[in-house]
């Protein structure tokens, strides 16, 4: 759509307001001359003058036959002639002679008192019609229609596009994003327009991620309290039973220990990821980067889980290719492999099988852990690096971590320049697939 400026707007008005009269007043000149011409108009004038004249000195000298019918059948044709009316009265103001019962309209008014030897003889009054009233009116009128015009379309133009803006203010004001601006042919009220648009939609998008994120925030509050009271809960419980007295054989105190032991060995690995995850997400961690061979990285967090994954019968096979030379934080890479890892022994039924591949395609080392899992399943694979989101409701840690894992692993992969992804395998089990940028070579 073409806009105006408004300052090309306020010109277009202005012209409108010299123009339109004018108009009209051609118009209206036209309408009573019967011409365009002006200079015929001046001629008539002069004709007017003299037609003025002539009867003036037919009244002066025929004052003694002013009552005579003849002469003012003759006094009438002159009149009829030159449009003009007149009233002769007395010198004592008795109406002797009057050329129309009523006084035309638009007419000016002239008025003589004749005289003989100092003496007044009578008086007379002429009705000459007015030349430029038509004209006149008729510009008037013009004029009445441009500011009515103008009106019209500032209130189109400009202030219906801004009353519709403030109105949309106070429903943004009172939580209503379902607002419609209308559009303007005036380019700095469309700018605004355009301008107010984008903000609407900015503080749309702001107003959903606030709610998103607060809708993450209680998620998190209830998670982390359901994850430390549970093993609180129980860790309180088997020391009340110590306290008590209940746990009497040295086998039962044994077993209350050791249950002891592993809820406060899973709240130290709560607090341990929380304080990761927070660390890597809001605090700007510096990486100490030096070159790696990933595939060490990859046997070591294999080696921290052989002893959960010999507990369950499950294998670790590892496909490495050589010269997988990486720069980046060994420290961290480690505990982003560990945590995958850990998750592939979680969630792999007894007996089963764990592969771990890694190679190296193009400027990148790639790297997969599938497992022969039950996978993921479509909700899972939405959320799966969600904070805090684990795929079984009941958040047991028999069968659960912290929910932080495959987050803090992510977090990792991505500061280093590289992404993980999860899938399901066709043959079956779960898929976590990556890469990281491979190291330059010297």
């Amino acid at each position: 759509m073409r806009t105006l400026r408004i300052r090309t707007f306020t010109l277009l008005c202005f012209v409108l307001l010299l123009i339109l009269p004018w108009i009209f007043y051609v118009a209206g000149h036209f309408m009573e001359t019967k011409t365009l011409r002006f200079s015929e108009s001046r001629a008539q004038n002069e004709v007017l003058q003299r037609q003025l004249s002539g009867i003036l000195h037919q009244i002066e000298t025929g004052a003694d036959q002013w009552k005579d019918p003849n002469w003012q059948q003759r006094l009438n044709g002159r009149l009829e002639q030159a449009k003009i009316h007149v009233v002769i009265a007395s010198a004592a103001d008795r109406e002797i002679y009057r050329s129309s019962p009523k006084r035309p309209a638009l007419s000016s008014t002239e008025r003589y008192t004749l005289l003989e030897n100092g003496r007044v003889i009578g008086k007379v009054v002429l009705y000459l019609p007015k030349s430029s009233a038509m004209p006149m009116m008729a510009a008037f009128a013009g004029l009445l229609l441009a500011f009515f015009i103008i009106g019209v379309e500032m209130r189109r133009f400009l202030l219906k596009p801004l009353e519709t803006m403030s109105h949309s203010a106070r429903q943004i004001a009172e939580g209503d994003w379902d607002v419609k601006l209308p559009a303007s042919k005036i380019t700095e009220i469309a700018e605004v327009r355009d301008g107010f648009d984008v903000m609407v939609k900015g503080l749309r998008t702001s107003y959903r991620k606030q709610a998103e994120l607060e809708e993450e925030r209680r998620f998190v509050i209830a998670a982390v309290a359901h994850d430390l009271r549970t093993p609180l809960f129980a860790l309180r419980g088997y020391l009340d039973g110590l306290e008590q007295g209940i746990a009497r054989s040295p086998e039962k105190i044994s077993k209350y220990v050791a249950v002891c032991k592993e809820k406060s060995a899973q709240l130290d690995r709560l607090v341990e990821d929380l304080f990761t995850f927070t660390k890597m997400e809001y605090v700007e961690t510096k990486l100490h980067h030096r070159p790696i061979d990933f595939s060490h990285i990859l046997q070591r967090s294999a080696d921290s889980l052989s002893p959960q994954a010999r507990q369950k019968q499950i294998a670790i096979s590892i496909e490495a290719a050589d010269g997988c030379i990486i720069s980046g934080d060994e420290h961290l890479l480690e505990r982003a492999m560990n945590n995958l890892l850990d998750n592939a022994v979680r969630h792999t039924p007894a007996q089963g099988k764990i592969t771990v591949e890694c190679y190296q395609e193009g400027r990148s080392i790639k790297f997969a852990i599938r497992d022969t899992g039950t996978g993921f399943t479509p909700e899972e694979l939405e959320r799966v690096f969600d904070p805090l989101f684990r795929g079984e409701t009941s958040r047991n840690r028999s069968t659960g971590g912290s929910g932080l894992g495959l987050t803090i692993s992510r977090t990792i992969i991505r500061r280093h320049g590289g992404e993980l992804a999860a899938s399901n395998h066709p043959e079956g089990g779960a898929l976590l697939a990556g890469f990281v940028p491979a190291a330059d070579p010297e």
